[in-house]
């Protein structure tokens, strides 16, 4: 069977390509799993600093293999739930990735595409991709990718875009906070590197629970939060990097966990 997807670990970047270009790097059971996987196992690894997620070939993802669908006609509603279950727990798994994830987004983001975007901390989009989230153009809604998409986008972009089912384009990504930086396609590559130096000049311990922080904080009410924000800011004081990183801004130097 080929490869749903590469993975390759180099000075402290892992890039997670996915390699099925013959079907827009449409999503299947194998490539679903493979993902789930692969962002475990990053996410654990001591050596990975940051993870770019990229597709091979002209487009990023396109959403769901069209054979995959077809063999989905035939499945119960149990197994259908199980099927949703597993996509569900994908996403969930690279939105909790303890890694800084990176977006590279070229040709289009579709259905479920725009919901791995969603999933990632930092998107850069060539200006000339397409995203979409047209599940309502099959009857069918976007509902696995929903609670990645409406912290991104918000209740009234979802409302406009779900409901449509309509495609737009990169700016439009990046208005309604899908996307972040959108740049000629041939300044793809140039781009995401810029994004890499800056994670990689920040403390990795820092950025794990900079990124906890971040959910923790939203889904928690003020009181609530207050407690949360005290213990973390405190912890990251006293830990061995956050040390050296006070030390090093003071005596104007770089800090050791900077690259």
């Amino acid at each position: 069977m080929p490869e749903v997807l590469h993975r390759a670990v180099e000075n402290g970047v892992a890039r997670v390509t996915l390699t099925r270009p013959s079907v827009r790097n449409a999503f299947n059971a194998e490539l679903i799993a493979a993902l789930r996987a692969t962002f475990a196992e990053l996410s654990a690894a001591p050596d990975v600093r940051a993870i770019v997620l990229a597709g091979e070939g002209h487009v990023f993802c396109g959403g769901a293999d069209v054979n995959w669908m077809r063999a989905a006609l035939d499945l119960s509603y149990d197994e259908n739930v199980a099927d949703a279950e597993a996509m569900s727990d994908m996403f969930r798994t690279i939105d909790c990735c303890t890694k800084p994830v990176v977006a590279r987004v070229q040709g289009a983001a579709i259905g479920g595409g725009a919901g791995l975007v969603a999933v990632c901390d930092v998107v850069v989009a060539a200006d000339d991709a397409i995203f979409g989230f047209t599940e309502v153009k099959l009857g069918i809604i976007p509902a696995v990718i929903s609670p990645f998409v409406l912290p991104k986008i918000g209740a009234s972009h979802a409302r406009a875009l779900f409901l449509t089912g309509r495609r737009f384009d990169a700016a439009h990504a990046r208005e309604i906070g899908l996307a972040h930086a959108v740049v000629a396609a041939a300044e793809l590559d140039s781009s995401v590197d810029s994004v890499l130096r800056e994670l990689r000049s920040a403390g990795p311990h820092a950025m794990a629970a900079a990124k906890a922080l971040i959910a923790k904080v939203r889904s928690a009410s003020y009181d609530a939060s207050r407690d949360v924000t005290a213990q973390a800011i405190a912890r990251l004081r006293t830990s061995e990097e956050g040390q050296e990183g006070l030390r090093a801004f003071l005596e104007r130097r770089s800090a050791t966990f900077a690259e």
